[in-house]
């Protein structure tokens, strides 16, 4: 599992730098947002309440012909009062730009609007506002492009099924056991990124010792884990009126080894 992450100082993350046979999991885009600068603060009269604004993020392709078209790949609601960071799901903008002809530069657009319609809330949304790309500003506020990518070669080699061919014979060995998050009904609403994995699973049988060495209180060897990995997970969490995006790496969700083993005794 690898991260990588661009912008900071005006950089950007470019396709050179992500390794051969990786495969980008997920992506997130981290705004500080400042806080308001209440002398701008409109006359609220008879208007309803605003406390949010809604930012979209917008995936910018550039066209041939030199014009360029906005694809939206994220937006929700921000707190208004509220200054930290906020985090944005653009996984779909940094496949679709790997996927592209021109791969020089990947550009995002921010856009900030009112959480409904009416001039109240245009004017409220006015007041929010994230740090620029400035390098010279503080390095801790400056927005930051974060890529998880997964390495392919590493998380599908040794032990494979698939490898063994022919020549599997109910060995233990690891095989493939893909887990897709919009079918489950308690993570389709929450888990953004991703949308599935490949958990992989033990599976076969394993040879069992000879009589006399086999008479002992510890049981029949069996095909499990030994090796697992963690899978970064980016959700939602609500919080009051709205809701944020937060990232964690959840572990012992990639079975990356399986041996024979007994209980109580080393694995071979």
């Amino acid at each position: 599992m690898g991260i990588l992450r661009g912008i900071k100082a005006n950089t950007a993350i470019s396709a050179a730098r992500i390794p051969n046979n990786s495969a980008v999991t997920m992506a997130e885009l981290k705004l500080f947002k400042l806080s308001p600068n209440l002398k701008n603060l409109p006359e609220r009269r008879h208007h309803r309440p605003v406390n949010n604004a809604r930012v979209s993020i917008c995936y910018v392709e550039i066209l041939k012909d030199g014009t360029n078209r906005t694809h939206l790949v994220d937006s929700r609601l921000v707190p208004i009062m509220e200054s930290g960071w906020r985090s944005f799901d653009v996984t779909s903008a940094v496949h679709y730009w790997m996927e592209s002809e021109n791969k020089a530069t990947m550009y995002l657009e921010v856009q900030v609007d009112g959480e409904r319609p009416g001039s109240y809330a245009s004017q409220m949304a006015q007041l929010v506002h994230f740090t620029s790309q400035n390098p010279h500003g503080d390095a801790k506020e400056i927005p930051e492009l974060a890529v998880y990518t997964l390495d392919q070669a590493e998380n599908g080699v040794h032990g494979d099924c698939s490898k063994l061919g022919e020549n599997k014979d109910n060995r233990c060995c690891r095989e493939e056991y893909f887990i897709n998050f919009r079918q489950m009904t308690w993570t389709q609403y929450w888990i953004i990124e991703p949308a599935g994995y490949n958990a992989y699973r033990c599976t076969g049988g394993c040879r069992q010792p000879k009589l006399p060495f086999f008479q002992h209180p510890y049981g029949e060897r069996t095909c499990s884990v030994v090796e697992s990995a963690p899978l970064p997970v980016m959700y939602l969490v609500k919080k009051g009126d709205y809701t944020e995006i937060e990232v964690a790496e959840f572990p012992h969700m990639i079975v990356e080894k399986c041996s024979c083993s007994t209980d109580g005794l080393p694995r071979f």
